[in-house]
């Protein structure tokens, strides 16, 4: 089922996607103050994260990585993508075609910047992410771009969490 439905926008009735209620992700538990995040975050994390900036295409450490792993959010750690999952959109941005389970990540109207867009943000802190894209013509099983800043990611390589795995001690 597409998160669009028959068709999303001109729907005035809510700002939140998806059968018409706000997503609520089991584990919702990452509450912190304003002051937190900004001591946590670095101003261009913050910016991104919290005050739903967007970096510039092309300058992101993930736009063009092809390295095998788990995405997570940068402010909290929850797991939101796969690199099973990502493709090579061409449009400066981490780009992939569907989170790693729906319940992870929640979608709301954007309406900034006089456009029609998907805003996807982290389940766990309601961190911005990035925005979702649907009908683009690319070759992927949803039909969709999940377009998201490579400051709001954290990859966990698959070597990464195979060596932490494998880091107890041993008979």
């Amino acid at each position: 089922m597409s998160i669009f439905g028959n068709s999303i926008f001109g729907n005035k009735a809510t700002d939140t996607v998806g059968g018409g209620q706000e997503s609520t992700t089991p584990g919702r538990a990452v509450e912190k103050t304003d002051a937190q995040w900004r001591e946590e975050l670095t101003p261009e994390e913050y910016h991104v994260l919290r005050q739903a900036g967007t970096e510039r295409p092309y300058t992101g450490e993930y736009w063009d990585t092809h390295t095998e792993g788990v995405y997570q959010c940068r402010a909290c750690g929850a797991e939101l993508f796969t690199s099973n999952e990502k493709f090579d959109s061409h449009c400066g941005w981490p780009s992939f075609w569907a989170p790693l389970a729906e319940g992870n990540v929640r979608y709301i109207h954007d309406r900034t910047l006089g456009m029609e867009r998907i805003e996807v943000r982290c389940g766990s802190c309601d961190s911005h992410l990035g925005h979702v894209f649907e009908g683009e013509g690319y070759g992927t099983p949803t039909d969709q771009r999940y377009c998201i800043n490579s400051v709001s990611l954290r990859l966990v390589s698959k070597d990464d969490s195979t060596d932490d795995a494998g880091s107890g001690s041993q008979s």
